[in-house]
């Protein structure tokens, strides 16, 4: 990929409890920060979107107090929220995105103020464009992927689009390959844990990663046996905030041992904890099972399969998958998620004409 001199990329990544921004220079960071948001600071929005002029100012007094020329940024692109199903792309920020991510019809989530900030720190400055990039719901499955046994219940694609594609184009490029010419499995594990089949350039298959189907995660349930969970949504044992609660930020290892943090999990396994050594084996056990239904949905024709997301620094819990999946196809390892760069690296594509936006 070609560069281009003195032309400034900012990206922004809100999280429930953090936001995230970089100033880039092509792929070279100038500027990262992040800024922890208290309980006690974001309790007094009613709203997730309600934030929004709160978590720009953060931004803007930062970015003020750094020696970055803020001129010279040309596009500012934020992490795409929940919006209608779109296909892969960067996307120009526009009045209908603005409404859908600010009244939120399609959920509530903190990624939603990625191009409402975006949008509005770019009219800040003189030669910048606003825009978002892969959002969760990046919808690519083929028609039979959508079945899941009851017309009242089909399967939808929500996943991690950002890091899956960029990981993908990452690895197409080191072997210098196209990804549109590739078959993948691409595996981000993290809080949750997707793993979808990349076919030619398309993800034709997913789990939901949020609130739906696959292996259970860190602090997701995951796939669940359908009738005991309707026994107890009926059981008057629970409302419906707990049993989603189970599904999703309760579930998983929160479930099982009390925490989402793998690290915990290991803490406990080397103290010689054998359950949590049999759950944390389990997860990685479910994975591996999804994984071989992915290479069933390209028909076993798959070049690589590839691990990303933050718990892929574990190199003993990967291992252990690869053994169970590496006759399928050669694995390899891309830790962690980080959306800055993937983000800006869509960005720079624009500057350099490489994709063009498309529009919402």
């Amino acid at each position: 990929m070609s560069t281009i001199e003195n032309i400034l990329i900012l990206t922004i990544n809100p999280g429930s409890t953090s936001t995230k921004f970089a100033v880039f220079e092509n792929h070279k960071p100038l500027f990262v920060k992040t800024i922890r948001h208290s309980a006690e600071e974001l309790e007094q929005f009613d709203k997730i979107t309600d934030q929004f002029e709160f978590r720009k100012e953060l931004i803007m007094k930062a970015l003020k107090e750094t020696d970055v020329d803020l001129d010279k940024i040309r596009v500012v692109v934020g992490r795409g929220g929940l919006l209608r199903p779109i296909e892969s792309g960067i996307y120009e920020v526009n009045d209908k995105m603005i409404n859908d991510l600010y009244t939120s019809p399609f959920g509530e989530h903190a990624s939603n103020l990625g191009g409402l900030i975006a949008e509005n720190i770019a009219k800040l400055l003189p030669n910048a464009r606003a825009f978002i990039a892969d959002p969760v719901v990046v919808d690519e499955l083929q028609d039979l992927a959508r079945f899941s046994g009851h017309p009242k219940f089909p399967r939808i694609s929500i996943f991690h689009a950002l890091n899956q594609k960029a990981i993908a184009r990452q690895h197409a490029k080191n072997i210098q390959r196209n990804y549109e010419d590739l078959n993948l499995i691409v595996v981000h594990l993290g809080g949750g844990i997707s793993v979808a089949a990349h076919q030619k350039g398309l993800v034709i298959d997913v789990n939901n990663a949020l609130n739906g189907d696959g292996p259970f995660s860190p602090e997701r349930s995951g796939g669940l046996p359908t009738a005991a969970l309707v026994n107890a949504c009926f059981s008057g044992e629970f409302s419906k905030k707990e049993i989603t609660k189970m599904l999703v930020g309760e579930g998983g290892l929160v479930a099982y041992l009390g925490t989402n943090s793998t690290i915990e999990t290991k803490e406990k396994i080397s103290n010689g904890d054998k359950f949590a050594e049999l759950v944390y084996d389990a997860m990685g056990y479910q994975i591996a099972k999804e994984i071989g239904a992915m290479a069933a949905v390209l028909s076993f024709d798959v070049d690589y399969i590839l691990f990303t997301g933050g718990i892929a620094y574990d190199s003993t819990f990967v291992n252990k998958i690869s053994t169970r999946v590496e006759k399928i196809a050669p694995v390899a390892v891309y830790p962690g998620e980080d959306e800055l760069q993937a983000l800006a690296m869509n960005g720079l594509m624009v500057l350099m004409g490489e994709i063009d936006p498309k529009a919402y």
